[in-house]
């Protein structure tokens, strides 16, 4: 492969305009999945398992596995599960060694929408560069899917998308033009990513709630190295 796609899908309800199959895929939901989900496996979690609905996550109650099951719907956790999509929750004392069964309002939609890629890795500024540098030794073209907010557009997640293609961009790779827009609008807020952040939605909705410290934690850099990635229906952490 000569010159490899890199490519920004600002939301998913376009995924249907790729061809997922063609790609590597970057999951990404800054405010709050992946970067729980990233906390979550560098804390030494065994598995996350992403379901897209809560009566999907409730069903393993069932089976007995003993499994933590974390639901979130609207940026609160659902009535009678263990937790939510926090990065609090996602602590060693809480999760290691332990097989997590989640499911929350975006991120795991995208994720679902996105299993036929070669390969769905998932994204955060805890593993940026740990992710990057990864991503730059594959020769295969890279799509990175952001959750957005029940389909619509997301600052946060197309911030973090323009970080990473700030890191892979050069020669070896072609960017489309949402991938050019991303990147164009990290270099205005890289200075001051929290500060630039405080007047998205997604930031005002979970301040209503009052966890300001989840923003201010996800948008922590390079605080993790492990790099999540899908095996059959479960997210475990990749070898390199």
């Amino acid at each position: 492969m000569d010159q490899k796609k890199l490519e920004v899908c600002l939301t998913p309800v376009l995924l249907s305009l790729y061809d997922v199959a063609e790609y590597i895929v970057v999951i990404v939901d800054i405010f709050r999945a992946t970067s729980s989900i990233c906390y979550g496996i560098e804390n030494g979690a065994e598995a996350i398992i992403p379901v897209a609905e809560v009566e999907d996550c409730s069903a393993y109650r069932e089976k007995g596995l003993g499994h933590l099951l974390a639901a979130e719907r609207n940026g609160e956790v659902v009535d009678g599960f263990d937790f939510g999509n926090s990065p609090f929750s996602y602590t060693i004392e809480k999760v290691a060694g332990k097989t997590i069964v989640l499911t929350t309002t975006n991120g795991t939609q995208a994720l679902h929408l996105s299993r036929q890629a070669k390969r769905v890795v998932i994204g955060s500024f805890l593993n940026l560069t740990s992710l990057c540098t990864w991503l730059k030794t594959q020769n295969e073209n890279i799509l990175l899917v952001c959750a957005g907010w029940k389909n619509n557009f997301s600052l946060e997640d197309t911030l973090f998308a323009g970080a990473v293609t700030e890191q892979l961009k050069g020669p070896g790779f072609k960017m489309d033009d949402s991938a050019v827009s991303a990147q164009d609008l990290y270099q205005l807020s890289k200075g001051d990513l929290s500060g630039y952040l405080a007047k998205s939605s997604h930031t005002e909705r979970l301040k209503k709630l009052g966890i300001e410290a989840d923003i201010a934690f996800c948008l922590q850099v390079d605080i993790t190295t492990s790099i999540p990635v899908l095996e059959g229906e479960r997210l475990v952490k990749l070898t390199l």
